[in-house]
């Protein structure tokens, strides 16, 4: 199911379909990518946990009824997946319990990046949020992820410093668009 449609991309479901449950492993298998992801089982060793992955996402927002969520970028000229974009509320420093603060992140695959795909994305959910009426939103970034922090600041997202509200206390750049 599309989420969002920009200009050049389809923000969707991620699916089971073959295809992306390799593009998924593609992804997250790959040192380049997850060093910046502080999560468990990355970066992946097989490609049976894109599936494992898949699921987790699909169980972490399965009562957000559609507006917050784990979606494949879609490049509509190709139909390549980019990568990932989220929208979600931080969990607090506990690491599990949901906070009020909204977050918006990215993981693109590396044949991807470069293309403003990431930036394009973010701006579409941050848009569709804004309009529920959140007035805050929140990108964390591992400190030296230049890369990252440049998306934040094309977002026009302020540098709050680096916090650790979020994500069991980890030290995180944080940035955020009211």
């Amino acid at each position: 199911m599309t989420v969002v449609t920009t200009e050049r991309l389809n923000l969707r479901d991620w699916t089971d379909d073959p295809a992306d449950l390799a593009r998924i492993y593609d992804i997250y298998s790959r040192a380049d990518v997850t060093r910046w992801l502080n999560v468990v089982g990355l970066p992946m060793s097989d490609p049976s946990q894109a599936a494992e992955r898949l699921r987790f996402w699909q169980e972490r927002h399965a009562s957000d009824q559609g507006r917050y969520g784990t979606w494949a970028i879609e490049v509509r000229d190709t139909g390549q997946v980019a990568g990932t974009v989220l929208l979600k509320p931080l969990p607090g420093r506990d690491g599990t319990r949901r906070t009020d603060d909204i977050e918006v992140g990215w993981h693109l695959h590396p044949d991807s990046w470069g293309h403003g795909y990431a930036t394009e994305a973010a701006r579409a959910l941050i848009a569709r949020e804004f309009a529920t009426g959140t007035s805050e939103i929140y990108a964390v970034v591992s400190p030296g992820n230049e890369p990252s922090m440049a998306v934040c600041r094309r977002l026009g997202m302020a540098h709050v410093g680096r916090r650790t509200d979020w994500y069991g206390g980890e030290a995180l750049e944080t940035f955020v668009l009211r």
